[in-house]
């Protein structure tokens, strides 16, 4: 008896489960019909809006890093008008002697020490001559020297410490002791010593037949500040670039590029040097007003460009003796090289903190 009844109390436990089951399938089935209502809705097959759109867009597109470094730069206004500046001051230079009537060395008798008027906008000095001619043309020597002084640099720069930072070991140690060496002496006593040392043996080769037409043009002195910048102010350069190679030599895609065959200079000019190339264009802009600088300073002290050539720096040191009577013959040149040397300082700030925000101040 006991059995039976526990088989019929089975037979009712499972009966009710049953029953369950069907009550769960038939609330699924009401559940599925209530979706397939909703599914069915028209509103839901409208378009997104552009408002929906937008908020979609969460993220934007990736950019690479010269896009990313042109976008940042545009974003600072201080190196934006820096540079517009600049490139008027260069634009200026260029083509302000070829529209003045008057040559830079043209003596014009019964015009000395005109102030600035009509016929000369920024005056005469002594002798005639017209002072904004020689400006515009002291303003397009110092930019050349920047500019070619600047390349010379980081040609130097560049290449001493990439072999520094990538041999590493006593290569490092004596190639950082002659850095060492270099920027221990006076810079600007060495720079007047080898200015006037440099000047009669760059002076007979000029005067010799086999020297080209090109450098004739430039003169002793242009010359002479080239090779002086060349020699000495490639230090900051090469510290700049062997800290990088450093970083990065022992990088993977350096490792792959050994383990696939590739040499030491393959390696240092493929693919460290291309990967620097962000801090040597920032210290390289940098560059180009120091090198202004040391130029007007040695056309200052008359170890600059030879007359009649005009310097800002030479049209400053004429000026200074006739300060008190005409002051506007100093201030013309003083106020160029100040703009110049400012604007480029500034775009070059902005364009290190668009290139390498790490190294923003």
């Amino acid at each position: 008896m006991s059995d039976m009844i526990k088989s019929e109390i089975l037979d009712e436990e499972i009966l009710d489960e049953k029953v369950l089951d069907e009550e769960v399938l038939d609330e699924e089935v009401l559940d599925e019909e209530v979706l397939d209502e909703e599914v069915l809705d028209e509103k839901l097959f409208l378009p997104a809006s552009d408002s929906e759109k937008a908020t979609a867009e969460v993220m934007r597109p990736s950019v690479g890093y010269w896009k990313d470094a042109w976008r940042r730069l545009k974003a600072n206004k201080v190196a934006m008008g820096s540079l517009v500046v600049i490139l008027l001051v260069v634009l200026a230079a260029i083509i302000g002697p070829m529209l003045s009537p008057y040559e830079y060395d043209q003596i014009n008798k019964g015009s000395e020490n005109l102030p600035p008027n009509a016929q000369h906008i920024f005056g005469t000095d002594s002798l005639g001559r017209d002072l904004f001619t020689r400006t515009m043309i002291g303003a397009r020597i110092s930019l050349s020297v920047g500019i070619v002084a600047a390349i010379m640099i980081s040609i130097i720069g560049i290449l001493y410490g990439a072999i520094s930072g990538y041999f590493g070991g006593w290569v490092d140690i004596v190639m950082m002791r002659i850095i060492d060496i270099v920027y221990s002496v006076p810079t600007i006593l060495i720079v007047i010593l080898l200015q006037v040392a440099l000047k009669t043996p760059i002076d007979n080769f000029l005067n010799s037949a086999s020297a080209p037409k090109f450098l004739k043009n430039l003169g002793v002195g242009l010359i002479s500040i080239f090779f002086v910048l060349a020699l000495l102010y490639w230090v900051d350069m090469a510290r700049i670039v062997r800290g990088q190679i450093l970083a990065l030599k022992e990088q993977e895609f350096v490792l792959a590029a050994k383990v696939l065959g590739a040499n030491n200079r393959r390696i240092i000019f493929k693919h460290l040097i291309p990967n620097c190339i962000g801090q040597i264009i920032v210290v390289a802009t940098l560059k180009i007003p120091e090198a202004i600088f040391v130029e007007s300073f040695l056309s200052f002290i008359g170890l600059g460009v030879s007359i009649p050539m005009a310097s800002l720096g030479s049209l400053a040191q004429t000026a200074l003796k006739g300060i008190y009577s005409y002051p506007y013959m100093l201030f013309f040149p003083a106020a160029t090289i100040s703009i110049i040397i400012l604007s480029i300082n500034l775009f070059g700030d902005g364009l290190r903190d668009a290139l390498d925000p790490r190294m923003k101040k």
